[in-house]
């Protein structure tokens, strides 16, 4: 099969519309932040709070007026989604019956394993007291043994818990602020969801979202991901025959991008739309509800799938890492750095922070690619604009922009954001 040659800009739009990133915010409301979370496959979670979650970030970019007691409402109030696994994501409550695979291979992880082994009677208290109390924090727990060395938690409780969620029998019944409320799994997942999928269905799932999540990628990564998702390895012989029976079932398809040498796989559905793309078109399903990114800019969250984890070098030739565990001494650019988009590109980067007293957004930082179009009144339009919008996102009063340069920039942006 002939790979389908396509652009990089082409990859880039797909890859970002595909997430219901690009080319602006097309959801609206509560109804639109649950098909958004739809759309994007997975949301990762993050407790930092420096001026909003990762999680709402990511939100606020594809939901034209997100608040984020929306996302609390349609994960737990709705129940249409449920928080999960060890890298803490979001996914589609449809999607559990899958997910029981991996929560039943979790049950082999050595250290919860050798817990649940030496701490049996707490594994039982734990349980029991759930059972009868429903809805339990960590915190309602008072625990029977510190545990210095563990990295789950500082008490025997907290690491039942844990190994009780990640193996399915808990789940997380909602959130106060960031803190896990737990209760029996029976008692949160609607009764429809509530089963197990058998071995083949779970694994031919995973094997289609793991391109299905990502987009794009390449056929040599795929091992790797699918692997993860179903917590087994595979021996290059089991990928490659995993591989060419996706081929024959026209679940994936070849695509090859302009100034790549790997060959990368894409859902073969989605075929027509890397084609459209290709050929200069927008989805009209893809027309944003307000002003798209070109009018106005939008800020990337630290754990979006388009840009984290090296994506952004690969897809935007932007070099980004997230230097929030970094120690000051290593930082490049700052502690909580969101990469800019406009247009189809990420030509900038703010190092942002909220004074929780005062209310004020503080751009410690601001930096502009080598290609972006600092001359360009359009640009500056775009860039105060974004910057307005995030800042009544936060609930900001005030915006510190005096990091911002050049001063002719600076100086067109504070129209924008002087009168919040």
């Amino acid at each position: 099969m002939n790979p389908l040659p396509i652009s990089k800009i082409t990859a880039r739009r797909f890859i970002m519309g595909k997430q219901g990133l690009w080319p602006g915010r097309r959801f609206s409301g509560i109804k639109g932040t649950a098909t958004a979370l739809h759309q994007m496959d997975a949301l990762q979670l993050d407790p930092l709070n420096v001026i909003a979650r990762s999680q709402d970030i990511m939100m606020h970019g594809r939901v034209l007026d997100y608040r984020p007691e929306h996302l609390h409402q349609v994960a737990y109030e709705e129940r249409g989604f449920f928080d999960y696994g060890g890298t803490l994501f979001l996914y589609p409550m449809s999607e559990l019956p899958y997910w029981r695979l991996h929560m039943k291979r979790a049950e082999e992880w050595k250290r919860l394993k050798t817990f649940r082994e030496e701490h049996p009677k707490t594994m039982k208290e734990v349980l029991e007291t759930l059972r009868i109390n429903g809805p339990m924090g960590n915190k309602d727990f008072k625990g029977n043994k510190k545990l210095i060395n563990s990295y789950r938690g500082g008490k025997d409780t907290s690491v039942a818990l844990y190994s009780l969620w990640i193996t399915g029998q808990v789940m997380i019944t909602r959130r106060d602020g960031f803190t896990r409320v737990y209760d029996l799994t029976e008692r949160v997942v609607p009764p429809e969801f509530n089963y197990s999928a058998t071995e083949q269905e779970a694994e031919d799932f995973f094997a289609r979202k793991s391109v299905s999540f990502l987009r794009l990628m390449k056929e040599k990564r795929w091992r790797t991901v699918f692997s993860n998702y179903i917590q087994r390895k595979l021996d290059i012989k089991e990928a490659g025959k995993r591989i060419a029976a996706l081929y024959e079932q026209d679940v994936i398809t070849p695509v090859s991008i302009e100034g790549s040498k790997d060959r990368w796989i894409a859902l073969a559905q989605d075929l027509p739309l890397l084609e459209e793309l290709d050929a200069g078109r927008i989805p009209s399903a893809w027309q944003p509800l307000g002003p798209s990114t070109q009018d106005e800019v939008t800020f990337v969250a630290p754990l979006e799938i388009v840009s984290a984890r090296g994506r952004a070098k690969e897809v935007f030739d932007f070099e980004y890492i997230w230097e929030v565990y970094k120690p000051l001494a290593k930082r490049r650019w700052g502690y909580y750095v969101l990469p800019i988009l406009y247009g189809d590109n990420l030509v900038a980067r703010l190092d942002p922070k909220l004074d929780r007293k005062t209310m004020t957004l503080h751009i410690k930082g601001f930096w502009l690619e080598d290609n972006a179009p600092v001359n360009d009144p359009n640009f500056a339009d775009a860039l105060g604009k974004g910057l307005a919008r995030f800042a009544s996102f936060i609930d900001a009063k005030k915006v510190d922009i005096k990091a911002i340069m050049p001063k002719k920039l600076q100086n067109h942006i504070q129209k924008f954001v002087g009168h919040l």
